[in-house]
């Protein structure tokens, strides 16, 4: 049974966030809101939990999960990150986005895309989120809450635990998010290139929106 936590959006309860990363750092898995959508969060280490994600998310191997750090500092240790990516990272971060880039030696090779070497990386703007991360130290391995079968991401905590009360250690409940996943964008050519169409701006990357309505 699914712990369920009560956490202030915008004044986290420093108790109740110790608690989550203690779950986390024993090897759990939680639901945890971001400023998109709910995600399923674990540690990077934990090839269980990992895989108790993926049976949650009904994917295979094939598909990736994202490392969501804390800030651009975290972010620069798991991606190489050039002089005209980190300007577009320092103006675009903490935000609505997921970038691909090439992987440092810090990313464990089956967290890397197995023919590109690269990694997708987010920095979220969410308090409850930032304060997890705070304390974990370290980023969450991590999946947009997207269940088999369904066009958009759970986005209310007590749907969430309705649902996966038996699949997970912990729900964090800090309101419903956005029902929409991050905007993903791939960094690692010359020119940015539009993955998929979120929640976060295209304009600032160069795309026109108009031709992605």
């Amino acid at each position: 049974m699914a712990q369920y936590f009560v956490i202030h959006p915008e004044n986290p309860q420093a108790r109740l966030v110790n608690q989550a990363v203690g779950i986390l750092n024993s090897g759990g898995v939680i639901a945890y809101p971001t400023d998109s959508s709910y995600a399923l969060g674990c540690i990077i280490g934990n090839k269980d939990a990992q895989a108790r994600i993926r049976a949650i998310r009904g994917v295979d191997d094939s598909h990736h999960f994202t490392l969501v750090c804390r800030d651009l500092a975290e972010l620069a240790t798991y991606a190489q990150v050039d002089n005209s990516q980190f300007r577009l990272l320092k103006s675009n971060t903490p935000g609505q986005y997921t970038f691909i880039l090439k992987a440092t030696r810090e990313v464990p090779r089956r967290l890397q895309h197995p023919k590109r070497n690269t990694v997708g990386l987010r920095v979220p703007e969410h308090e409850v989120t930032q304060k997890i991360l705070e304390t974990l130290g370290q980023p969450l391995l991590s999946m947009t809450l997207l269940m088999p079968g369904e066009a958009e991401p759970l986005n209310q905590p007590w749907e969430i635990r309705e649902q996966l009360e038996h699949q997970l250690d912990l729900v964090i409940d800090a309101g419903a998010c956005n029902a929409t996943p991050t905007t993903v964008i791939d960094l690692t050519e010359d020119v940015p290139r539009l993955i998929r169409r979120g929640a976060g701006d295209i304009a600032p990357f160069g795309f026109e929106e108009a031709s992605w309505n």
